[in-house]
């Protein structure tokens, strides 16, 4: 079967644009799904073990504290959509989330040795993730960029609790 090709690059034709949004959320949009919420469980689980669970209010930033609480709130004035989870962690970008690990990288790097290179790594995906989160299509590299980094994490994840980190969902 042949690759479905980005519908921008033909005449407009509505299965085209089916088409290609079925291509990139079933083999793209998924693994952003799988990179920001298993490194949203390893932040709070990392941040949890070393400071407790009260950790947000700890290592926070106040700015992205304050923008994850104006986020919940523009939620709450429309409670007839959907929500994101419990958390404040849930109403974070990507890059916030890289923000938090490198503040406190110090605790990490107990952890997870190589958190320098996670973080090189997630911000070489946070183009890509936008791209793909805002309905385009991303490159053959940004691709197989996302597929390592959503193998890879996944992999750090599971190897935590072989280390004594047990997973704790926020």
């Amino acid at each position: 079967m042949p690759a479905t090709p980005d519908f921008r690059s033909f005449a407009f034709a509505t299965d085209r644009v089916r088409a290609s949004g079925k291509h990139v959320g079933r083999n793209v949009y998924w693994k952003i799904y799988v990179i920001e919420n298993v490194l949203r469980v390893i932040v709070n689980s990392v941040l949890s073990a070393q400071i407790g669970p009260n950790w947000w209010s700890v290592a926070v930033d106040r700015r992205i504290a304050q923008n994850a609480a104006n986020r919940r709130a523009q939620y709450a004035r429309q409670p007839w959509h959907s929500q994101p989870g419990g958390h404040d962690i849930y109403c974070l970008f990507l890059s916030d989330l890289n923000e938090i690990v490198r503040a406190n990288s110090h605790l990490f790097a107990p952890i997870i040795a190589d958190i320098d290179q996670w973080m090189a790594r997630i911000e070489q995906i946070r183009l890509p993730r936008n791209i793909v989160g805002h309905m385009n299509w991303p490159t053959p590299t940004d691709s197989r960029r996302i597929d390592v980094v959503a193998s890879d994490i996944t992999a750090l994840a599971d190897s935590l609790p072989s280390i004594g980190l047990p997973l704790r969902i926020p």
